[in-house]
């Protein structure tokens, strides 16, 4: 046996050498392993300090949070707790809870409106998803309330809802539609073979009759659930609302003989009140402005005269005496005048929204025709206006606000002229309108909210957006259509808005335009109505023609005698006095009964302040 120190040279081994590692041996003498032992230090710290356990703050916070997992009760909206950024109000709440525990999800929602009656759905249908009992719902609104509930679900909500825009559409899970969209060929059929958890109809009162087209598809549409939105369940007679119950619950009612029979004296006159109360609160939750906790701000209106410049008035006169020689040469033939009726209303609004009309019909006008000359003359007139007496004012009232404000008008080129007009006097203004997709208009309103302090908009891009941040609202040209002009004051004096919201109407002395605001705001008093008592007048008066027609045909007929046109448009005025008093005298006698009755209805929900 060799010693060590037999060894040859360079082989020694020394005992630390003969007992190390022997992975450690084969690495390189530079390289040295080292283990991280720390956490077993820390580990041996807290069993010293705590026992086994961990510390005792955290083991609190663990059990809050498992806490808030629990369900206390299944009465609550479970959907709340996804709802970060949302807080509907009380009424809305126990509107969603009241649906879901006592009617099954068949219920028609007929609020006074304002109150949110979109929210109640939304809170509907959101409970029902996270509660995993619906995933496929249809919502058929009107065409032009489709983007705003598509908008509010999404951000609302947090639904992911489509409107319909293609075949593939129908495919979504939540799909909003307009009705008459999905009652057509080929939408009508694909839908009435599929099955839907959940069907939500806006403006449900527009199904009162069961002989129409609408009845009797949502009738054969195949849905668990069913939610009817209307603030006024009856407008005319009684078998409205048996036909919008039956139509949610068959039978709930009886039939239709035995309907009459137990519950109407006359059409609108109904009897055994206490029992009709009784059958509608199965079905029916009504919420009224007067109930606690709900309030509206006020409306400050202000009506602003302004006298055109001599340029001005000389293209108004000349559209109006070239409007009016043309109804003269068609003999008296209104109705084939429409169309140049709307130069009569372009030019209240600017000499921009007037001159494309004029060089299109320049354009279409045969080259040997008289009238080809006129309307040239009333381009060149254009051509020599320098200023625009509405902006000018539109201007000075921006500045006194120092707030932000909605512009409203119905044509693009009078927006695209205050777009400019506005940027050249360093005002930051953004335009809204139809046409453009979603994502630009989500844009232009964060814009608006942001570092924008007006938004102009036009008649089509008004529809379905809300502005509840914005206190103010200038009417730059008036539509003469009443519901038009209510849903451009919708926008900003609906529920969630804080401030009284002031509303300017601009309009010029010696124009058509003025009889427009006098007729709005003095014998309509448009301005203390809402939509619904609105509603109400204009059907009775427009049985035969609009309100637009009557006042386009006053104006034809009265040629260039300015009295009668003042005279033909204050017995219009007169007429819809009449029917405004005649509305609000049936209350205490025949619709009264009604209202009792559906008011009844609302007193049973509960509305917290």
């Amino acid at each position: 046996m060799q010693s060590n120190k037999d060894a040859p040279a360079g082989e020694q081994q020394s005992p630390s050498n003969a007992n190390a590692n022997p992975a450690k041996s084969k690495l390189h003498p530079s390289v040295d392993l080292h283990f991280d032992r720390t956490w077993l230090t820390q580990l041996q710290e807290r069993v010293d300090r705590n026992g086994p356990w961990d510390d005792w703050t955290m083991y609190q916070l663990a059990v809050e949070a498992e806490q808030t997992k629990l369900i206390e009760s299944f009465d609550d909206l479970q959907c709340l707790r996804s709802l970060p950024s949302f807080e509907p109000m009380p009424h809305q709440i126990s509107t969603a809870r009241k649906v879901l525990h006592e009617m099954s999800g068949r219920a028609i929602l007929a609020d006074e409106v304002g109150l949110g009656k979109t929210i109640e759905a939304g809170l509907v249908l959101k409970e029902y998803m996270v509660r995993g009992l619906v995933k496929r719902a249809l919502i058929l609104v009107p065409a032009s309330l489709v983007l705003q509930w598509v908008r509010e679900l999404n951000a609302k909500f947090g639904i992911s809802a489509f409107a319909q825009k293609k075949e593939h559409s129908w495919g979504y899970d939540v799909v909003v539609a307009s009705m008459d969209t999905a009652k057509r060929d080929p939408h009508r059929e694909k839908l009435l073979n599929q099955d839907y958890d959940l069907l939500i109809i806006d403006e449900a009162h527009k199904l009162k009759n069961k002989k129409t087209t609408n009845y009797q598809f949502v009738n054969a549409l195949r849905k668990k659930y069913c939610l009817l939105l209307t603030a006024t369940p009856v407008q005319n007679d009684l078998d409205e609302l048996y036909n919008l119950i039956t139509l949610l619950k068959p039978g709930q009612l009886g039939g239709q003989s035995e309907f009459a029979s137990n519950f109407v004296v006359d059409k609108r006159l109904p009897k055994n009140e206490g029992q009709l109360q009784e059958a509608l609160q199965a079905v029916m939750i009504r919420n009224r402005r007067g109930d606690g906790g709900i309030h509206f701000t006020k409306r400050i209106v202000k009506n602003i005269r302004l006298q055109l410049s001599a340029e001005e008035q000389a293209l108004y006169d000349g559209v109006t005496n070239f409007v009016r020689e043309r109804y003269n040469e068609e003999q008296g033939d209104w109705t084939s005048m429409l169309s140049l009726v709307t130069l009569q209303r372009e030019v209240c609004s600017s000499r921009d929204a007037v001159f494309l009309t004029l060089v299109n019909m320049f354009k279409k006008t045969p080259e040997d025709s008289p009238n080809r000359a006129k309307i040239w003359q009333l381009v060149e007139v254009i051509r020599g206006i320098n200023a625009n007496t509405k902006a000018e004012k539109a201007m000075e009232l921006v500045r006194e606000m120092n707030d932000k404000v909605i512009i409203f008008t119905e044509y693009r080129a009078t927006q695209e002229y205050l777009l400019q007009y506005f940027r050249s006097n360093n005002m930051v203004a953004v335009p809204y309108r139809g046409g453009m997709n979603r994502g630009k208009k989500d844009w232009m309103m964060d814009l608006f909210r942001g570092r924008a302090q007006v938004l102009i908009a036009t008649e089509a891009g008004g529809e379905g957006i809300n502005l509840q941040f914005c206190h103010h609202m200038i009417n730059f040209d008036l539509p003469w259509n009443p519901m038009r002009v209510e849903q451009r004051i919708g926008r900003v004096h609906r529920l969630g808005q804080t401030s009284d919201v002031h509303i300017y109407n601009l309009c010029t002395v010696g124009t058509i335009e003025e009889h427009i605001v006098s007729l709005l705001h003095e014998k309509i008093n448009l301005f203390e109505l809402v939509i619904g008592e609105l509603d109400h007048i204009l059907e009775r008066f427009e049985k035969n023609e609009t309100l637009e027609q009557r006042l386009a045909r006053l104006m034809l007929e009265a040629g260039t005698n300015k009295d009668a046109l003042k005279e033909g448009i204050a017995e219009l005025g007169n007429s819809l006095s009449r029917i405004r008093d005649e509305v609000e005298l049936e209350d205490p006698s025949d619709l009264a009964a009604v209202n009792s009755v559906l008011n009844a209805v609302g007193q049973t929900i509960e509305v917290r302040p």
